[in-house]
């Protein structure tokens, strides 16, 4: 009797774990990347002695904050005004976004820099610039309970490549769109209902709650959604350095 009872007790365990690993695997899906793409040939080599990385342009009114009941309590017990969450936000995203450009070029072997002043004109530079077309906060509370893109955040750009040969005027070698967002992840009802087919309704509810938090940190909202559009952006302008001839395909990351 005492096997038996370990044996079940073992048989339990491992489904709740099974239920685990099937729902961590399920959340760490996220969506975005670039599409659009424009080339525009160039009348003389692109070969840049150094990358001009620029904010992107946003405003205020593009922001839309987590629609939730409790971050709006949030906002107001704060005393923070709508508008300027916003403004905060596009601040914020937009600086980010910039700085996480620049680390993944320079991650590359580029010679990449931030910049806010136009860029030399006695020197061959390749300019990075754009402006963002969505920031959007979703509904962190839905995509924790329902998931499935429910309440989703992203964030949205379209991006301008342009090389500026020394003493000569700016010409445009690519426009493109990217794009990030929090995925299409199941919820915690959905997780549940693993943990329920296997007999576990309480095990699986409470694991899901756990990595639908862990999630929350590490994979969703805007600011994971900017690293990702960021990290997209840098890869896709040194595709424009493998076709010049003056980067490796080795030397891109992921």
């Amino acid at each position: 009797m005492l096997n038996i009872l370990k044996m079940l007790a073992g048989r339990s365990a491992f489904r709740a774990l099974s239920a685990l690993a099937f729902c961590a695997v399920l959340l760490t899906g996220c969506a975005g990347g670039v599409t659009n793409v424009s080339a525009f040939p160039a009348a003389a080599q692109v070969r840049p002695e150094t990358i001009y990385v620029y904010a992107f342009e946003s405003t205020p009114d593009q922001v839309k904050l987590d629609g939730g009941l409790l971050q709006k309590v949030k906002t107001q017990f704060d005393g923070a005004s709508t508008t300027k969450k916003q403004a905060d936000d596009a601040l914020e995203v937009r600086e980010q976004v910039a700085d996480e450009i620049v680390k993944q070029l320079q991650s590359m072997g580029l010679h990449a820099v931030r910049a806010d002043s136009p860029a030399p004109t006695d020197r061959n530079v390749l300019i990075v610039q754009g402006s963002f077309e969505t920031i959007d906060a979703g509904n962190r509370r839905r995509r924790m309970l329902v998931g499935l893109g429910a309440g989703k955040s992203q964030v949205g750009t379209s991006v301008q490549v342009v090389y500026q040969p020394a003493g000569e005027m700016p010409r445009l070698v690519q426009s493109f769109d990217a794009k990030a967002d929090s995925g299409k992840a199941p919820g915690v009802v959905e997780t549940a209902g693993i943990g329920a087919a296997a007999g576990h309704v309480g095990t699986s509810a409470a694991a899901g709650v756990g990595l639908h938090a862990m999630s929350e940190t590490k994979h969703a909202g805007v600011s994971a959604d900017a690293k990702r559009l960021a990290d997209s952006v840098a890869k896709q302008v040194a595709q424009i350095g493998v076709g010049e001839g003056w980067m490796t395909p080795d030397r891109i990351k992921g």
